[in-house]
């Protein structure tokens, strides 16, 4: 198939040309250029096959180029002109013809070391530039997004089409066929090596989350499994207490604020580092600091691999002391480790304002809005209100209903607007800018009035 591309922006535009006189051949051969361990190859072929006994018989036209390359990798199928995002038969004919050539010919070669496991597709697709085009009278889809299909014959007749194929060409080609298995070879003692080498790294954060074990009042959850670890920072002992109770203890952990937080953004960082709650805290995320410029300090440099948490969970009070010390924590992340609030890890758990009985029922209104709402859904019935209580007066099943419960709990995921914006409101509300917050608060202060608390 030829396409003309004409430019006729200004007269006498270029004209060019585009074509693989060859086919997915020369699509094959372009792709991998000179970085070729072989020449292209092509094959094609006809069959009849039939994808069940009971099923009438159809004819499948297959059609495929290949090389091998240490630096590029490609796989595609294509069947009646469409691509074939996820394969379906196709791959599973390239997967099972390739291994078992390949590993054929390891095993005849006794290129195999005593005692070494058996290569498998992913060391062969390391280094295979492959691509398929088929054409049947008959074809079954996946499903409507026609990305893959499941013609049980074809995936037959393919697989003994590239077992073929291979052995001859492997016969015909025995330096060629030496170069490919070697570099298959290559390619899995290198994933073997990777995979121990990330089973050390595994073994030694593991150890690390075990020395977190041993930071005062921390608690940590069972898991290991780092894509639902939860560890929630808390304020003060009676909180902690409160949230222990009532966590799941498979996946959430507990880390206690034991007085009042360092301000980290007036604060140089050998005052920030002398601050117990802040190194634990550190030694708690496991991610090490993110720092600007020749500091001293017993922490790792940051890595986002070394983070011990799916979702770190700031939970306080729904009081003005909570409030302030919400504002401390996400000021520490800020400076220390921006990265985990830019990526989303860091969120913060929504306390009831206001709890509500009623008829046998207890409901929670976390805005003033919503406590008038359940007031109105209530209507005449007997009622009684009141304000909720810090969290270490709460219930158990209270606060797992209201902030520790993933079904029911509400989380604020903190995510900055654009870090020159966010940089400037944490130095005008928290840094040393006194005249500018001084003439914020006067310029917006009426704003807040109705969230002052002057009790």
């Amino acid at each position: 198939m030829l396409f003309l591309l004409h430019d006729q922006r200004t007269p006498g535009g270029e004209t060019t040309e585009f074509i693989y006189e060859n086919g997915i051949s020369d699509y094959v051969a372009e792709i991998v250029g000179e970085d070729a361990l072989t020449q292209t190859m092509f094959r094609t072929a006809e069959a009849f096959c039939r994808d069940r006994e009971d099923r009438p018989e159809y004819k499948v036209r297959m059609n495929a180029a290949f090389c091998f390359s240490n630096k590029k990798q490609l796989l595609e199928y294509y069947h009646n002109s469409s691509w074939l995002e996820h394969g379906g038969s196709p791959e599973r004919a390239v997967k099972t013809a390739f291994v078992n050539q390949i590993d054929a010919f390891l095993k005849t070669k006794n290129m195999y070391k005593k005692g070494e496991s058996k290569i498998t597709f992913a060391d062969v697709q390391d280094c295979l530039a492959y691509v398929s085009s088929s054409f049947s009278t008959v074809t079954s889809y996946e499903n409507q997004t026609k990305k893959a299909i499941t013609n049980r014959g074809i995936a037959q007749v393919m697989t003994e089409f590239l077992k073929h194929t291979l052995e001859v060409y492997f016969i015909e080609n025995p330096d060629d066929a030496q170069r490919i298995c070697a570099q298959v070879l290559v390619n899995k003692q290198s994933r073997e090596h990777a995979e121990k080498t990330r089973l050390s790294i595994k073994k030694t954060l593991g150890s690390q989350i075990d020395i977190a074990n041993r930071v005062d009042k921390f608690v940590d959850c069972r898991t290991r499994d780092i894509t639902r670890r939860e560890l929630y920072i808390v304020e003060g002992d009676s909180a902690m207490g409160a949230v222990k109770t009532s966590r799941d203890s498979e996946f959430q952990a507990v880390m206690p604020i034991r007085g009042k937080i360092l301000n980290c953004l007036k604060s140089d960082y050998s005052r920030i580092f002398k601050s117990d709650i802040i190194t634990d805290l550190i030694k708690v995320l496991g991610c090490g600091v993110e720092l600007h410029g020749k500091v001293k300090n017993d922490f790792a440099t940051f890595s986002m691999d070394n983070l011990r948490w799916s979702k770190v969970i700031i939970c306080t009070d729904a009081d003005v002391d909570g409030y302030q010390i919400r504002t401390l924590v996400l000021t520490m992340l800020y400076r220390l480790v921006p990265t985990l609030i830019e990526e989303g890890y860091v969120y913060i758990a929504e306390s009831p304002l206001y709890e509500i009985e009623s008829r046998g029922k207890t409901y929670f209104a976390y805005t003033e809005q919503e406590k008038t709402d359940i007031m109105a859904r209530i209507g005449k019935d007997k009622y009684t209100i009141q304000r909720s209580k810090g969290l270490g007066e709460n219930e158990a099943n209270m606060m797992w209903l209201t902030t520790m419960n993933p079904e029911t709990r509400r989380l604020i995921k903190v995510i900055p607007e654009g870090a020159q914006r966010t940089a400037e409101v944490f130095d005008l509300l928290l840094g040393d800018n006194l005249a500018g917050r001084k003439e914020h608060i006067a310029n917006h202060g009426y704003e807040y009035l109705d969230d002052l608390d002057v009790s």
